[in-house]
């Protein structure tokens, strides 16, 4: 009879790990189905203050990483400094629309096409492609209307509105200015500089989604950089009244800045103005605690959004900027439910014990 060929014996099984693919990184998220743990997440966190120190830290901070949308609110500070902001009267949600990752809902996408018609400009002007709606009833309605997504729909079109409304003010060409060379990203890029302190000329370089470059800066750098626009008393006076206009606008207006039902705009309608946030894409996630001068940010290894939320608010649980009561309200965003088809509960993504000790 043919047997198959025994089980080898745990002892003689060695499995190697690349050293590329080992990390330094704690694991900060588990996700559970039944009594099991099924995956794990590794991140790094850096919590600073101001003066570009490290409050507390997780994991490799000084690695580099691309920020993403994460850094919109830094972003949108040479909008507010150049004077473009007051030239075109930009109201609050606009500015706040400027930061934002937006869902396309019909408020987004109204105030986009609003923006673009005081500043001259229209649609066509927007060079950061076009993509349907995250909000599923506008997509839905654009679906059914037999209708094509257009770039207003993108969830960068208000920051590409705002690098518009820049170059407008300052008498600059439009076509172009994601392009690094175009006078749009050479002031953003000065602006990092100052912001997180580090001489970027040599750091990498990439494309983000939306077009326009992204720069490899240090996890603690850009903490560094989150910290300052929350506590901006050590900035020039122009920079610090435009880091605070940003702060305030985000707080304002949370819907102008994410989406209906989403993880940023339920936190922020819960903890704002004591703390304001926005995700990026790859796992990054930022946030500014302006009552306690604090930037934090982080960068979850492989990516997962599912996981840089939990990441985020665990770290806000462990400053204490949550309340019984917000935690309470909170908990489905802290620890959501893993659900299977059919809707029923079957495991939780939830922060992994003893990182945060």
């Amino acid at each position: 009879m043919n047997r198959p060929p025994a089980a080898a014996s745990p002892a003689a099984i060695q499995v190697l790990a690349p050293s590329s693919l080992r990390s330094a990184n704690p694991v900060v998220v588990e996700v559970t189905r039944g009594g099991m743990v099924e995956s794990r997440h590794r991140a790094a966190v850096a919590v600073a203050d101001a003066d570009g120190g490290l409050v507390a830290a997780w994991g490799e901070v000084a690695q580099p990483i691309y920020g993403r949308s994460a850094i919109k609110p830094l972003q949108a500070l040479p909008l507010i400094e150049t004077g473009a902001a007051d030239h075109f009267a930009l109201t609050p949600a606009d500015i706040a629309l400027a930061c934002a990752s937006h869902a396309g809902e019909d408020v987004h996408v109204n105030a986009v096409t609003a923006w673009l018609g005081r500043i001259g400009c229209s649609i066509a002007d927007l060079e950061c492609g076009a993509h349907m709606p995250r909000d599923a009833d506008a997509a839905a309605r654009l679906i059914r209307a037999g209708a094509t997504a257009i770039a207003a729909h993108s969830n960068c079109s208000g920051k590409h509105t705002g690098f518009l409304t820049t170059a407008r003010h300052m008498g600059e060409t439009t076509a172009g200015y994601i392009r690094p060379d175009h006078p749009v990203q050479i002031r953003l890029l000065a602006m990092l500089e100052a912001m997180t302190g580090i001489d970027l000329r040599a750091a990498p370089r990439g494309t983000d989604g939306c077009g326009i470059p992204v720069i490899g800066i240090p996890l603690a750098a850009t903490a560094r950089a989150m910290a300052r626009l929350s506590d901006p008393t050590g900035l020039a006076p122009v920079r610090a009244v435009a880091a605070r206009r940003i702060v305030a606008a985000m707080a304002a207006h949370p819907i102008m800045v994410s989406g209906s039902g989403e993880f940023s705009l339920e936190m922020m309608s819960a903890l704002a103005p004591t703390v304001v946030l926005k995700t990026g894409a790859e796992g990054v996630f930022a946030a500014a605690l302006p009552s306690r001068g604090l930037g934090i940010v982080l960068k979850v290894d492989d990516g997962a959004e599912r996981a840089s939320g939990v990441v985020l608010g665990a770290v806000l649980r462990r400053l204490g900027m949550l309340t019984t009561e917000q935690e309470k309200s909170l908990a489905a965003l802290l620890a959501p439910r893993v659900c299977n088809i059919a809707g029923l509960e079957v495991g939780q993504i939830r922060p992994a014990t003893g990182w945060l000790a």
